[in-house]
């Protein structure tokens, strides 16, 4: 059992970790340790998104639903990533679904909690938006490299290459 505390895992991810240790320390007020095994769906398009996470190890797929072709994986999150970016604009409901394809760890937030913190701090409040911006545009990237593929081979599944740092 690892003697880590939720804070020490916010000081080293990668999308966390430069930021002012009173920053840290009510953020780790709205997180937990969580654990997913391989297969585990996590969430699913247009479901309420009260909840987000920071990978620390293991691998999570990003899909969506497709009339006719089932649930369509568009991107993949590795160590170091962030899954949910649409807990932070209204009105909060999933834009795509995840499933963790490898056994997981992660550090969950209580997304009604990190909302109240911005809503008292627009400086933290700035910098987590700025930060999620980030993780959006690079999943809209990645959305639209995996349409032009699908449009391109229409007949084939292909699924992204590997895991993305900072995603």
């Amino acid at each position: 059992m690892s003697s880590l505390t939720v804070f020490d895992y916010l000081v080293m991810h990668p999308l966390l970790a430069d930021l002012p240790a009173d920053w840290l320390h009510r953020l780790t007020l709205q997180a937990d340790p969580v654990m997913w095994p391989a297969g585990r769906r996590i969430v699913r398009e247009d479901e309420r998104a009260d909840l987000f996470w920071l990978l620390r190890s293991g691998a999570v797929e990003l899909d969506f639903h497709v009339p006719g072709r089932g649930d369509v994986v568009i991107d993949r999150i590795g160590v170091g990533g962030a899954l949910g970016w649409s807990w932070l604009i209204p009105p909060h409901r999933w834009t795509l679904g995840a499933v963790a394809t490898e056994d997981c760890r992660a550090i969950e937030f209580d997304a009604r909690g990190v909302r109240a913190l911005i809503a008292d701090d627009p400086g933290l409040g700035r910098e987590l938006t700025a930060r999620f911006l980030a993780v959006m545009a690079d999943r809209l990237d990645a959305a639209r490299a995996r349409l032009i593929e699908l449009y391109a081979y229409p007949d084939s599944h292909p699924l992204p290459t590997g895991p993305r740092p900072q995603d």
